[in-house]
């Protein structure tokens, strides 16, 4: 019940302390299946935050959070549960949460998860993991390849920066659909057109090249 509130809070300082601009909401709405999968590259921690304020409409959706942050204080730990963030990986629950998230991606619920595993170092884009294209492929489910990108010299978040959310044109679920879970042909050609997606986007709508790389 707090997730309205906390997102309509984080929309209102989140508008009055950067400048966001969002693109191609309307590619959300060409979802062809129930559930949905958000694949955003990652620069900064907040991005979560941007990524929810531009979507803003719908249920709360499940976000792939990493174990650390569930460790920095109890009350952080508390917050990142309102948002619907779990952790997966450094868990003994690792597939048991999985298996519930592509469950639950099945029955409608969206997933944002970030494929690169970690935040980017030096303006590079980083190979996506795995782990993402298991996932719509056991529920299913279309992928958006989305960025946050920040106008600064090196591409990186400062306080007051102008932000655009761009979400990119879906990819459909069959386009994952696997033998097995360690389909390597398949999850090699996923990860290249996820790239590929990721760089059009940083091409089209980036600030400078720090987007483009």
């Amino acid at each position: 019940m707090l997730y309205p509130v906390i997102l309509t809070g984080a929309w209102l300082v989140w508008h009055i302390v950067f400048r966001i601009q969002v693109i191609g909401r309307e590619n959300l709405k060409k979802i062809q299946t129930a559930g949905f999968i958000l694949a955003p590259t990652h620069i900064s921690a907040i991005d979560p935050v941007f990524i929810a304020i531009a979507r803003f409409w719908g249920k709360r959706m499940v976000v792939f959070a990493k174990k650390e942050l569930f460790e920095i204080n109890p009350l952080l730990t508390w917050f990142l549960k309102q948002c619907g963030c779990v952790q997966v990986r450094g868990t003994k629950d690792e597939m048991e949460t999985m298996n519930k998230t592509i469950e639950e991606c099945r029955n409608g619920r969206g997933l944002l998860l970030f494929p690169e595993g970690t935040r980017e170092k030096e303006g590079k884009l980083l190979t996506p993991k795995s782990g993402l294209f298991v996932v719509a492929a056991g529920a299913g489910t279309d992928v958006i390849p989305c960025r946050v990108l920040y106008d600064t010299p090196d591409g990186r978040m400062k306080l007051f920066c102008r932000v655009r959310v761009v979400f990119g044109e879906p990819m459909p679920a069959e386009q994952f659909a696997m033998e097995g879970r360690r389909d390597i042909k398949k999850l090699k050609a996923n990860k290249q057109a996820l790239t590929a997606a990721w760089i059009d986007i940083g091409q089209r709508y980036g600030f400078g090249t720090a987007a483009c790389a």
